[in-house]
């Protein structure tokens, strides 16, 4: 039996959403390191005293770590048996994590709510992760 035996016929989307989600990452990776080096913050400090600037920049990236893991269980519990809807949301997420950044680059934090429409993806996901566990639990 083949992986693509296995998994449903869109999960592919959940792969590219996946592939679209490394390159928000990495982007907001590189406009740290940019950032390290335009305001001279070195390793291993993690935030300026002077530059709230690059605070704003560092912290974009670093919220975005913390809840990256609990959107892939999600996104791929979702994926598992709804690849399409999760593709849609998981992307929307994806996006608004890029708002959320934008937002914040402009060092006034209250802009990075510019990314909330991102709660329509994650929370998304976990509803319909729910959905599959009681589905499995045959409650549903």
């Amino acid at each position: 039996m083949e992986i693509v035996d296995v998994l449903p016929p869109r999960f592919g989307f959940v792969i590219l959403t996946f592939c679209y989600s490394w390159v928000m990452l990495t982007y907001l990776a590189v406009k740290v390191g940019s950032a390290r080096k335009k305001y001279g913050v070195k390793y291993p400090t993690m935030y300026s005293d002077k530059e709230q600037v690059f605070n704003c920049i560092q912290r974009a990236h670093q919220n975005t770590l913390e809840v990256y893991p609990q959107w892939l269980v999600f996104q791929t519990i979702a994926a598992l048996v709804y690849p399409t809807a999760a593709s849609v949301l998981g992307v929307i997420w994806v996006t608004s994590r890029f708002s959320y950044a934008w937002g914040y680059y402009t060092g006034d934090p209250a802009k990075r709510m510019n990314g909330a429409y991102g709660y329509i993806g994650i929370f998304g996901v976990m509803i319909l992760s729910i959905a599959v566990a009681l589905q499995l639990l045959g409650l549903f």
